[in-house]
């Protein structure tokens, strides 16, 4: 199997638009050939988020310029009648890049996580301004409540990042968990505000910064105990706020 995965990745860069595969380490490589046996394997979703690959350098430069064409944030979900949508109008110039995206996704994931076929999406671009940071979450299957851990890719272009809780959080100490909480709420907390909770455990090392620029394979789903979802908060912006385009997909399993 081995041999095939890698075998299998080494194929795709003929096959994607917008997208250039990431070379893997042997330790990536491990995780990964775990992760395709089964995806739901705890263990191995601690060692998420994984970039799995990079936009092309013009591709960047062309989606982070539509979106500073646009001093609100435009969000888009992605359902039965988004292409009809797109096909009679102008006005969402991300689309044709989303297409790409899809179909590059959706073939890298074909070789990564076989059973994995498509849920929903979403994008967003424009200017982000929010006062702070989208509180510290996880994204769920609301239409499957009994879902374990499933795939979900997610991309930063240029300037906004997003940051992610490190390892297995379940281990982390008390006083740690109560900082978390402070994040997932946006309240004050015995150790500390919020904004002085969020730079501490940026400093901590508790939180990392997803790569702008970059997909990043990460776990979404509703709890289950075998799996381990990715918790994550976007970046705060500056006063005055950054452009930045951003975008979804997420997969069920067979």
């Amino acid at each position: 199997m081995t041999t095939s995965l890698r075998a299998a990745w080494a194929s795709l860069p003929s096959r994607l638009k917008l997208l250039e595969p990431v070379a893997f380490s042997d330790a990536e490589w491990s995780l990964l050939e775990r992760l395709h046996a089964t995806f739901n394997d705890r263990e191995a979703h601690t060692k998420l988020p994984l970039a799995i690959a990079r936009f092309r350098d013009d591709a960047a430069k062309e989606i982070f310029e539509q979106a500073r064409q646009f001093d609100e944030v435009v969000t888009v979900n992605v359902d039965e009648s988004w292409e009809q949508r797109v096909a009679v109008s102008a006005a969402d110039p991300m689309a044709p890049y989303v297409r790409l995206y899809n179909e590059d996704v959706d073939a890298m994931m074909g070789v990564l996580v076989p059973p994995a076929s498509y849920r929903k999406e979403h994008y967003a671009y424009g200017r982000f301004v929010f006062p702070e940071p989208h509180g510290l979450h996880t994204d769920h299957s609301l239409e499957d409540p009994a879902a374990g851990g499933e795939p979900i890719c997610i991309a930063r272009i240029e300037t906004l990042g997003t940051h992610y809780v490190d390892g297995d959080y379940r281990l982390q100490d008390a006083a740690t968990q109560n900082m978390l909480k402070a994040l997932r709420y946006w309240i004050p907390v015995p150790e500390g505000q919020p904004e002085e909770v969020f730079a501490e455990l940026l400093k901590r090392g508790t939180l990392k910064t997803i790569p702008v620029n970059h997909v990043m394979l990460m776990v979404a789903g509703n709890g289950a105990e075998n799996a381990q979802v990715t918790q994550h908060i976007s970046a705060r912006p500056p006063e005055g706020g950054l452009h930045s385009a951003f975008f979804q997909r997420q997969y069920r399993l067979a």
